[in-house]
């Protein structure tokens, strides 16, 4: 469960802050009073957004900084936690949202590989390991949010490393969390947003109108202070297209592939497309 009511007077920092997701997230923080540290490796978009959030503060450019940050460097990550610390004096919540997806196959290229597995894994490893410690030596209530995705959990064919990187991802959040848990004393509480389809630059896709089966990334940031509040470790989002029901039997599906021996992947597997429908009609 989540041990903190979020207040006025916390610091919030948030990765991949100038676009998206987590752009809503600063916004709302912003819109609640909180003060922001937004880092993102688009300075240009990170100075468009600093100013938008700074627009939904209370305390307007006060309550908001702005750091060009590589979650790749882990002194860049270091460099972020003192800046929120000489800012703000403390951080009560911790959001390792950046993420990249340039798209990926079985056999390369590598460079697409690494890009995506040292940002979108070990960047969130690095984000964590940079600002955690100083939080759980505050002593203070505090959150870590993890952006996760779907793909990581049924990981369906097209973009394998992203995949791979995410499925990460929800380990190690999982990880922290159970840490977290077992510290005595401990007030801080690990969380795993896994939005569903949500219109971001990540997946535009070149597309500038809004699909409608997406989410917007407001909508997202609604749903997961939601759940924050309940005290939900998986923040599991639907769409305008897929409810929770099939999100789950999704899930279930995937992971009755181990225990039913089926061949992996067999959702998109030939051989058992009636029993998955079934399945999810909840026939089977």
């Amino acid at each position: 469960m989540s041990h903190i009511c979020i207040q006025p007077s916390h610091v919030a920092i948030v990765t991949g802050g100038a676009s998206g997701i987590g752009l809503a997230a600063c916004r709302a923080f912003a819109g609640m009073g909180l003060s922001v540290v937004v880092a993102d490796m688009n300075a240009e978009g990170l100075a468009r957004a600093v100013e938008d959030i700074a627009a939904a503060s209370p305390r307007g450019r006060d309550a908001v900084r702005g750091l060009r940050c590589d979650v790749t460097v882990r002194q860049d990550l270091q460099m972020l936690e003192a800046e929120a610390r000489d800012a703000f004096g403390r951080v009560d919540i911790l959001m390792a949202n950046a993420a990249v997806q340039p798209g990926s196959d079985i056999l390369g290229p590598d460079g697409a590989w690494d890009r995506i597995l040292d940002t979108n894994l070990y960047g969130v490893i690095r984000t964590v390991q940079a600002v955690l410690p100083g939080m759980i030596a505050d002593g203070h209530p505090g959150l870590v949010i993890v952006t996760g995705s779907k793909q990581g959990i049924t990981t369906p064919p097209g973009d394998p490393a992203y995949n791979v990187a995410k499925a990460g991802v929800k380990a190690f959040a999982e990880a922290v969390q159970h840490d977290l848990r077992n510290r005595p004393g401990c007030r801080i509480s690990a969380h795993l947003l896994i939005p569903g389809f949500v219109f971001t630059p990540l997946t535009a896709n070149g597309r500038t109108e809004k699909p409608a089966g997406a989410w917007t990334p407001a909508q997202t940031v609604d749903f997961m202070m939601q759940g924050l509040e309940r005290g939900d470790f998986y923040i599991l989002c639907p769409d305008n297209e897929v409810t929770r029901q099939v999100d789950e039997r999704r899930m279930l599906w995937a992971a009755s592939d181990i225990v039913e021996n089926r061949p992996p992947l067999s959702r998109w597997h030939p051989d058992y497309a009636d029993r998955f429908e079934a399945f999810l009609r909840g026939a089977g």
